[in-house]
């Protein structure tokens, strides 16, 4: 997904407490009791929604949504909801609404206010710290629909519960209505309908696609619960229910691939008060897809499960090869002695992970890391009895694995010696640069952009009419390789990969790539607006997304957008971006004669210097697209479709998205 560029600049959060002092390096400043001022209620919340969200940026919005969705899925898990329904608002609302008993109402002695009041004005407030009110939570910390609350513009709840209807409004953290009630329902759940706040937000628009992700993984996660997601003003809307939970989820990310084996391993089992979930398959693709979750929590800096997931995983094919030598090949006669690495095994494996934990130990308000030392044993030893068993008894699965992964192990072996043969031409050359790099003279990444430019003419063009102090231009002769298709001792080994990796700074591969050496803040696609030029777009989008995916996490990935119309009148130029910006031209005064020349641009080559800079490359009048991955899932199924060796799905694709095509090159 790509938007158009918009420069915000983003506040750090600093850690603090609720307890703020008085600022100010003053030597004789006075520094007492009254410089200490206590934040009342929700209103350290809003001082530093960082510690609470993780942010306000896109990720910080749409934790808000998680944190009232996770309450709707901690009441499935205890069995007493079994649909959802997410709403996005003409006015920028969100509204969850689940079938759950609803939120408690009934007067709260602690406080002398309504339970329901209290769970949305008092941090660490709430049933999850009740273990007899729910056995597996997510929201341990209590302090999430609270938090929601406080960085709303204005929340509106009703619950439905015991024959009443009770409702009750909030503005910024604040009740700004009493809790009212009216008779005559025999349904029970809770709506909740919130707007964020935009003194807090840089942006207060939700992803249509983001909640779809994660909603999607709920739905899978929860065997057999209804998720629905719905845009009223674009007509969108999804429905999410899997009888078969995180198998079906397995297969769903296999659906464009090619299994090595047909049926997905599955295993659930419960260990010392711990729940184990795994389902795993193998493609003969060359990424991972692999999901951790703890209590529906999307774990994505993983932990101590997915430690324990790696080696169970490890050691069972390690141990399965030395019961079946022969698997690995004979040296001089004798089955050779092959070891393992983690790596060896990730190599097309597709595999979900779900865990549940009474008193899960998270790593930051976010929770994107699980911090239970207990649980690596558990897993480790949970998983591997299960999956040398299983392995034992099919050997038809584990033969056809054990061939991939051994495979694996020989590209990630040809793979280092060729980085390794980089690395010694890289230090008797003294300069890892690429030769065909016109480099900018600014060290700053931040303060760098480098335009990636199909062919040489363009290339020429570029450099020429650049900013030499802050832009620099690799030109690429030709297509780079298909990667979706390729091994990565083929992907290191190619000339035109090897410099732009050279180019960017950060290298690749799972041990290797570090995004804090990147050279560039922004890296610019710049192709023709042609099939050739769009083909080579697409393959270095894949590239990036494969090899480099933080490039695009961290917003550092651009397409340029060129223009494809030149119309000239006379001295007079204007340029149009697309036909429909062309017809608007044509219909003003500018095109009110026939003697308007118009030339449809195909290639970056047939412009100037000058022409390149002002319509492309300068930052005061172009248009850039960053590209986004909102739904990385999507995503993913999209460049197996697209760029894999399926030609079923693709042909699907291009059916179904034909008539949206724009800007056809023929």
């Amino acid at each position: 997904m790509t938007e158009q560029e918009n420069p915000v600049a983003i506040q750090q959060e600093d850690p603090a407490a609720q307890v703020e002092t008085g600022g100010g390096n003053h030597d004789n400043a006075e520094y007492s009791a009254r410089n200490i001022r206590v934040l009342e209620g929700l209103e350290a919340v809003r001082k530093r929604p960082g510690m609470y969200i993780g942010g306000t940026g896109l990720n910080g919005l749409h934790h808000l949504v998680w944190e009232v969705v996770d309450n709707s899925i901690d009441e499935a898990l205890a069995g007493h909801a079994s649909t959802i329904h997410v709403n996005m608002h003409d006015d920028g609302s969100i509204s969850v609404l689940d079938d759950g008993r609803g939120i408690p109402t009934d007067y709260h002695e602690q406080t002398g206010k309504s339970a329901l009041e209290v769970i949305l004005t008092v941090l660490h407030s709430g049933g999850k710290f009740d273990k007899n009110s729910y056995k597996y939570s997510g929201g341990l910390h209590g302090v999430g629909i609270s938090v929601v609350n406080a960085l709303s513009e204005w929340l509106e709840v009703t619950v439905w519960r015991e024959g009443g209807v009770f409702q009750q409004s909030f503005k910024r953290g604040f009740a700004v209505s009493e809790m009212t009630r009216s008779e005559g329902s025999d349904r029970t759940g809770t709506k909740i309908r919130f707007k964020p706040d935009p003194e807090i937000f840089e942006s207060v628009e939700f992803s249509f696609d983001v909640l779809s992700r994660r909603l999607r993984e709920l739905a899978f996660l929860n065997k057999g619960i209804k998720i629905v997601l719905r845009k009223k003003s674009e007509q969108k809307c999804h429905l999410f229910e899997y009888q078969g939970g995180i198998a079906s989820f397995v297969e769903f990310l296999n659906e464009a691939k090619n299994p090595v084996f047909r049926d997905v391993i599955y295993m659930q089992k419960e260990k010392d008060g711990i729940e184990i979930e795994m389902a795993l398959s193998y493609n003969d693709g060359y990424a991972e897809q692999f999901y951790a979750f703890v209590n529906n929590i999307n774990t994505i800096d993983g932990g101590t499960h997915v430690l324990g997931f790696r080696s169970a995983l490890t050691k069972v094919f390690n141990n399965y090869l030395k019961k079946n030598p022969d698997l690995a090949g004979k040296d001089k006669g004798k089955p050779k002695e092959v070891k393992l690495a983690t790596e060896d095994t990730r190599e097309g494996l597709i595999g979900v992970l779900s865990i549940r934990v009474p008193e899960p130990q998270f790593e930051g308000q976010t929770k994107a890391k699980l911090g239970n030392p207990e649980v690596r044993s558990v897993v480790d030893q949970v998983v591997g009895d299960f999956l040398a068993d299983y392995f034992e008894q099919n050997p038809s699965i584990a033969k056809p694995v054990m061939d991939k992964i051994l495979v694996s192990m020989k590209a990630r072996l040809a793979a280092q010696n060729a980085r390794e043969l980089t690395r010694r031409k890289t230090a008797l050359e003294g300069n890892s640069l690429p030769g065909k790099l016109a480099d900018c003279s600014e060290r700053d990444p931040a303060q760098c952009e480098l335009f990636i430019v199909e062919g040489n003419s363009a290339g020429g063009s570029a450099k020429q009419g650049r900013n030499r102090r802050t832009q620099a231009i690799l030109p690429l002769r030709g297509k780079i390789l298909n990667v979706e298709k390729t091994r990565l001792e083929r992907v290191v080994g190619s000339e035109t990969i090897q410099d732009l990796i050279n180019a960017v700074g950060t290298n690749i591969g799972k041990e290797d790539f570090n995004i804090d050496k990147i050279r560039y803040h922004k890296l610019i696609i710049m192709t023709d607006a042609d099939v050739d030029g769009l083909h080579i777009r697409t393959l270095l989008l894949t590239f990036f997304f494969r090899y480099m995916p933080e490039v695009i996490e961290k917003g550092f990935l651009y397409v340029a957008h060129p223009p494809l119309y030149k119309l000239k009148k006379g001295k007079q130029e204007v340029y149009a971006y697309s036909d429909e910006e062309k017809d608007k031209l044509l219909a003003t005064d500018f095109g009110g004669d026939d003697k308007v020349m118009i030339q449809r641009y195909k290639g970056l080559g047939e412009m100037n210097p000058e022409q390149l800079w002002h319509t492309t490359m300068n930052p005061d009048s172009r248009i850039l697209k960053k590209v986004r991955a909102d739904d990385e899932t999507e995503a993913d199924r999209i460049f197996s479709v697209l760029m894999g060796d399926k030609v079923e799905p693709r042909r699907e694709f291009i059916t179904q998205y034909a008539k949206q095509v724009k800007n056809l090159d023929i």
